[in-house]
């Protein structure tokens, strides 16, 4: 295949909103009130208390409109900073459970956003057990689907294309799909303990054959896994409690016998995605990914009781931490330490298919790492209006100057294209993305965090690690289908307007 027929992809955007100066619509309200409270001041005081006013005024517009490279401004930073500072002071970044914990109850329950969880497993039409995640404060309900991806190697450019493509409808769908509010996709890679390997090579081996043979298989399951790595991929969709807005609240059995039915559609949807054999993960594979995050030393433990045939016996209360650590720019849980960066910016330009695989792939510098991205569908009827505000706002920001900037001009074509795609039919998704970095030595860290730069900068990622959130962050990278949004308490709305 030529060049000049590899498809490319990009015009994804972040919506603005209409403002002066590079000020969001809030922004501006606030500039044109103050400047009114001056003319007024002026009017009823004198020139100095005008002036004390403008100071204050001007002072406030900088904190909001003087932004760093990932976008945030001066008060988002110190308001973060501040609520890390009270965090810290009142020790509710340091969490200890189990029977020594700080608990009542005595459990090793998960903390910060997922403490509510509750799971529950159900059957599908197929007769697949699956786990069911509840979130009782967001009133969500979760389903985690395990998939095999094939992978892009020695496959064809049109295959690759036609999955891409099977992808997007995927994700259009979800839109369509009633009670779906959120989807994610989470990428794990992770050393391999070679105790499958070991145990595949001790159950076929045939105890006559020559001894040179022998040897050399014992050797390959010494050394092989050494340096290997596997690859797990993980798609949770999250579903509502309520059927319709404002509308009752179902309960676990109620909702297990509705997803019962739309599981298989689901799995099989996936397939067609390069995901592989798609299926929904029990409630006993759930606990174990989630208590391998916090722990990874117990990973070793597990693979030898599934060798053994052996049940791990593993319950919701028990997957969370005996102990965790939020600092500023780190989280310590159990055996390991992890680093949790957001993007703030996804790649400009148009990009291939395999932009990402350098990225997803192992990292020798990073014991485990885990990549994942978050989708939030928008149904039709919303996206039309959506597409349409931010067409009038690009609009706005380019006429507001005699000269618009190159970024404002190509905002606007960027703006009109995504709104020409909706009106023929195409989905709009809200997305983001969250990368977690997992060592088992400290002193491994700085490695890990140059190893990230350099994979983001390969793949034009802007990264950003999250401060003052980290044990919230990595329990969002988990496949535990939290929609962070709900657990804001100031709406992503009214914050994008600064």
């Amino acid at each position: 295949m030529s060049n000049s027929n590899i498809r490319t992809y990009g015009n994804w955007r972040q919506p603005t909103s209409p403002g002066l100066l590079g000020l969001g619509s809030i922004g501006t309200g606030v500039l044109l009130a103050g400047l009114v409270a001056t003319i007024i001041t002026v009017m009823v005081a004198d020139v100095l208390h005008a002036i004390v006013v403008f100071v204050i005024m001007a002072g406030f517009l900088a904190a909001v409109a003087v932004k760093d490279k990932h976008g945030q401004s001066v008060i988002v930073r110190s308001t973060n900073r501040f609520n890390f500072m009270r965090a810290r002071y009142s020790g509710s970044n340091v969490y200890r459970s189990g029977p020594l914990g700080r608990t009542n109850w005595g459990t090793n329950q998960l903390p910060g956003l997922a403490a509510q969880s509750r799971l529950t497993e159900h059957f599908d039409s197929y007769q697949r057990p699956f786990a069911l995640l509840h979130v009782p404060s967001a009133a969500d309900y979760t389903v985690v689907i395990g998939t095999e991806p094939d992978g892009a190697a020695l496959v064809d450019q049109e295959q690759v294309d036609g999955w891409v493509a099977e992808w997007g409808h995927w994700l259009a769908n979800l839109g369509d799909e009633a009670g779906i509010v959120a989807a994610a996709v989470t990428i794990e890679t992770a050393p391999d303990t070679g105790t499958r390997l070991r145990g595949e090579v001790a159950g076929n081996i045939d105890p006559d054959a020559p001894a040179f043979a022998r040897a050399m298989l014992n050797e390959v399951v010494a050394t092989y896994p050494s340096g290997s790595a596997s690859v797990r991929a993980y798609v949770s969709v999250t579903f509502s409690a309520a059927a319709r807005a404002n509308g009752r609240r179902r309960d676990a059995d109620e909702m297990g016998r509705e997803l019962a039915s739309r599981l298989p559609g689901i799995t099989q949807g996936l397939s067609a995605t390069g995901a592989g054999a798609a299926r929904p993960l029990s409630a006993q594979e759930l606990c174990e990914v989630i208590r391998i995050a916090y722990d990874p030393e117990v990973a070793t433990l597990i693979d030898d009781a599934h060798q053994a045939g052996e049940n791990t016996g593993l319950r919701w209360p028990d997957v969370g931490p005996s102990g965790h650590q939020a600092n500023w720019d780190s989280y310590r849980h159990d055996s390991a330490l992890s680093v949790t960066w957001q993007m703030t910016e996804a790649p400009r330009g148009i990009v291939q298919a395999n932009i990402l695989t350098r990225f997803l792939a192992p990292h020798r510098d990073i014991a485990r790492k885990r990549v994942t991205w978050l989708y939030r569908p928008i149904d039709a009827g919303r996206a039309a209006a959506i597409v349409q505000a931010d067409v009038r706002a690009a609009s706005f920001n380019e006429t507001s100057s005699d000269r618009p900037s190159a970024r404002a001009v190509v905002g606007t074509r960027a703006a009109l294209a995504t709104a020409q795609e909706e009106a023929s039919g195409a989905g709009l998704v809200n997305f983001g993305m969250l990368a977690t970095a997992t060592v088992m030595d400290v002193d491994r860290i700085a490695d890990a965090r140059a190893a990230m730069d350099n994979l983001s900068a390969t793949v034009r990622l802007r990264l950003r690690i999250v401060t003052g959130g980290q044990d919230s962050a990595f329990a969002a990278a988990l496949p535990l289908g939290l929609v962070l949004p709900k657990h804001l308490k100031l709406p992503a709305e009214l914050r994008g307007k600064f």
